[in-house]
């Protein structure tokens, strides 16, 4: 039998959590699979991919249902001869779904998180679901990564034809027993700094200006509690100018994104996880692994893993103070932050290893074949 070629499209070719799990998804893949990557912007994961053989396509647009990108799509569809098309995230699908409808190719869809959310107005969310029902209509099959996406799916448009497929990770990659390089000193901070660490798009979606906010807080609580932000995104700009004018730069450390996530996860005391809205975080699977104590807010996904004060600590959406409070809380409470630790650890070494996601989704494409 013949590998079934799938075409794996996404927005950026930058990585972060939707990208991330993209790299493992086809890593697990078996030879039954032949993957072809379409990206719309290119970046590190795109070149991950080609160093590992994968064959990849960059055709670039930074707008959904851009239709002057149709032609280049069906032409890459009928070279690469696709059988599957696999979208991941809303604004990939968007780009593809009416094609796959037209050309008659099963169509994937794996949410990563709904583009409508609590943040929106009104009229704003209201389009976005209704955006996200057509683009789940045209899909054959929809994979919700957590049960509470799912649910909202249901509960705002009526999703159907949709499966849970929760996000899976490099558990020996991610594994706080490896070796790891020495990011504090890389980064300035002392032996005693108490570290936290937002690792991630920087982007509305993850709120960091309110990330920022908080670690100002704390450090005025205890000079030792300090912050480091890495990533890129379109409120980049907007953060490293905020945290200059408010004088915190020996405070608060800015990187690029990097590819040695898991150093950073060995160097920091908490992973903080403040998102307005989420699939199923990927970086916060990864943080888990590595036995981070966790700060996060309640958003899809995150609130089926994290149970407050058993696993990790919830704070209030939009709420520095309520996150500069959570830090605290661990940095005076080393015995709770002990437990949360292992907690985490334990639970994604039960439930979350990216094989099985990668297992799952294969049975969908053959069962669409």
């Amino acid at each position: 039998m013949k590998p079934i070629n799938v075409l794996e499209v996404i927005r950026q070719g930058q990585i972060g959590g939707g990208e991330s799990h993209l790299l493992d998804l086809v890593s697990g893949f078996d030879n039954t699979i032949n993957p072809v990557v379409l990206a719309f912007t290119p970046g590190q994961m795109i070149d991950a991919f080609r160093t590992q053989g994968v064959k990849c396509y960059v055709i670039k647009t930074s707008h959904p249902f851009d239709i002057r990108i149709v032609k280049q799509i069906r032409e890459l569809i009928k070279k690469e001869q696709i059988q599957i098309i696999h979208a991941h995230g809303s604004r990939a699908a968007s780009n593809v779904a009416l094609i796959a409808k037209i050309m008659r190719i099963p169509l994937v869809y794996t949410v990563h998180g709904w583009s409508f959310h609590q943040d929106q107005s009104p009229l704003i969310s209201y389009l976005r679901a209704r955006s996200e029902k057509i683009i789940c209509n045209l899909s054959n099959q929809v994979i919700c990564v957590s049960g509470s996406n799912q649910q909202t799916g249901i509960q705002t448009f009526g999703l159907k034809k949709s499966v849970v497929i929760e996000n899976g990770i490099n558990l020996s990659r991610f594994n706080p027993n490896n070796s790891f390089k020495d990011i504090r000193k890389e980064f300035g901070f002392n032996e005693d700094d108490f570290i936290i660490g937002f690792i991630g798009r920087i982007t509305l979606q993850k709120d960091p200006i309110n990330f920022v906010k908080s670690i100002a807080i704390a450090h005025k609580q205890d000079s030792r509690i300090k912050g480091i932000l890495v990533g890129e995104g379109d409120m980049k700009k907007e953060v490293v100018t905020y945290i200059k004018e408010a004088l915190l730069e020996n405070v608060i450390r800015i990187s690029n994104f990097r590819n040695d996530i898991p150093d950073l996860l060995n160097a920091i005391d908490i992973f903080c996880l403040p998102s307005l809205w989420e699939g199923l975080s990927i970086a916060l699977l990864e943080a888990m692994a590595m036995g981070k104590a966790l700060v996060v807010t309640p958003t899809d996904g995150t609130k089926e893993v994290i149970v407050d004060k058993v696993n990790g600590l919830i704070a209030q959406y939009n709420n520095p103070n309520n996150l500069a409070e959570r830090y605290l809380t661990y940095f005076k409470d080393s015995i709770l932050k002990e437990k949360c630790e292992k907690e985490a650890k334990t639970l994604i070494e039960k439930r979350f290893n990216y094989k099985i996601v990668s297992d799952k989704v294969t049975e969908i494409y053959k069962s669409l074949i």
